[in-house]
């Protein structure tokens, strides 16, 4: 029988805002500063989902907006050493469940369009490319994609959330996570 390390999927609060910037530094080149980070986790209409251990180690963080019948997803970064074994994936379970709970009708985000991984990810969710921005991304150049999923307020999008929890949670198992 092997062990695993038990982890929970919460809503992030003021204690986690240094690991907050340290995964945003590593993952996102600098995107938000602790200020904004500390506005979000003020905001009613802004909601910091984490991905933590027993002893508060944050592994990654997705934020979304709410904003009238739409959760807009803004960030999602895994720490670089936690990548790859199924923690993005929860979080994007996540706040697309917190926004089903907030009764949003569709969510919506942008990424890279050089980032297949994450898109990947998102479409595995229903996602589809809705548009690009052009040159979005100043660093680089680079496009953004426009991601859509609507109907998250239906009842078929809630059976897919439950398969979807059941199915990520014997992934991670798998990986030694314990959700």
């Amino acid at each position: 029988m092997s062990l695993s390390t038990r982890i929970y999927l919460s809503e992030i609060d003021q204690k986690f805002l240094s690991q907050l910037r340290a995964i945003d530094c590593a993952c996102l080149g600098d995107f938000w500063s602790l200020e904004a980070y500390q506005r979000e986790i003020e905001n009613p209409s802004s909601l910091i989902l984490g991905l933590t251990t027993e002893n508060y180690e944050l592994l990654g963080f997705g934020c979304l907006w709410s904003v009238l019948e739409e959760a807009h997803i803004t960030v999602l970064a895994v720490r670089p050493e936690y990548q790859g074994q199924g923690l993005g994936k929860s979080l994007v379970w996540g706040l697309l469940k917190k926004a089903r709970d907030r009764n949003l009708e569709w969510a919506t985000l942008e990424v890279r369009e050089s980032n297949h991984v994450a898109i990947s990810l998102y479409e595995s969710f229903g996602f589809k490319e809705i548009g690009r921005r052009p040159k979005y991304y100043e660093v680089t150049g680079e496009d953004a994609l426009m991601l859509w999923c609507k109907g998250l307020h239906t009842e078929e999008f809630g059976a897919f959330l439950e398969q979807w929890h059941e199915s990520i949670s014997e992934n991670l198992l798998a990986k030694g996570w314990n959700l």
